[in-house]
């Protein structure tokens, strides 16, 4: 299956909720009862991966942001960081088993999720990747508790070091949307016993979008000005 004819904007930043609600309709087959998601980063809520989720769907979940609040969709502010992640998931009683987990937050993305894959399995992985590095370069922003973006390409995780991420845990990657800004992720058992099958599926090279979203690098934002170190997968795997 190729996922590109089905890219469609209703609440998310691009193409990504019709991604989602075609992936939807091939795990989970209409059934939409006792589905969890959840989200980080996602400002107000109102453009985000998961709005459609309660929004169309019904869905129940958790949505945290640095620096918004709101009880009636159970957007919560806090702070993310790699040390608290899991903390905070057990304080809203997130389920161990993870419907949809979207990631975005611009910065420390790879370390937090990380810390979620080790403790939490989801079905759907949606994750901002930094189009800026090309397929084959292996690239994360070495960690800083309090780090967060500052307009330049030095922030989050390229496409690869993500998918040998993903990879360890036992996920694959299926697409990446035309804007090259966020990358999905089905996990294995899910594809074994749904049978699924995508163009490209697991291959970097066919699956990478540069950005489509400013003018610096491969069309992302511009050069880091102080020509900031990135580290491997294999460096930051451990930190």
């Amino acid at each position: 299956m190729e996922l590109n004819t089905f890219e469609r904007r209703i609440f998310s930043q691009n193409g990504e909720d019709g991604i989602t609600m075609k992936l939807l309709e091939l795990i989970y087959n209409g059934d939409n009862n006792d589905k969890y998601y959840v989200e980080f980063g996602v400002e107000s809520g109102r453009e985000c991966n998961t709005r459609i989720l309660w929004d169309r769907y019904k869905w129940i979940g958790l949505q945290m942001d640095g620096g918004n609040e709101n009880p009636a969709i159970n957007l919560r502010k806090e702070f993310i960081t790699k040390e608290n992640v899991v903390e905070l998931f057990r304080k809203y009683n997130v389920p161990d088993h993870i419907n949809v987990l979207s990631v975005d937050i611009d910065f420390n993305d790879f370390y937090c999720l990380k810390e979620i894959l080790k403790n939490y399995k989801c079905d759907i992985l949606i994750c901002e990747y930094n189009a800026t590095h090309l397929p084959n370069e292996d690239k994360i922003v070495i960690y800083d508790k309090n780090g967060g973006w500052d307009g330049s390409n030095y922030f989050g995780v390229s496409l690869l070091s993500l998918t040998k991420l993903g990879e360890k845990y036992g996920y694959s990657l299926v697409y990446c949307d035309k804007k090259g800004v966020n990358c999905f992720f089905i996990h294995n058992d899910v594809i074994k016993n749904k049978n699924l099958d995508f163009k490209g599926m697991g291959d970097i090279n066919q699956i990478y979008r540069p950005g489509g979203y400013g003018s610096g690098p491969n069309g992302g934002h511009t050069a880091d000005p102080l020509n900031r170190k990135y580290i491997s997968f294999d460096e930051a795997i451990d930190v």
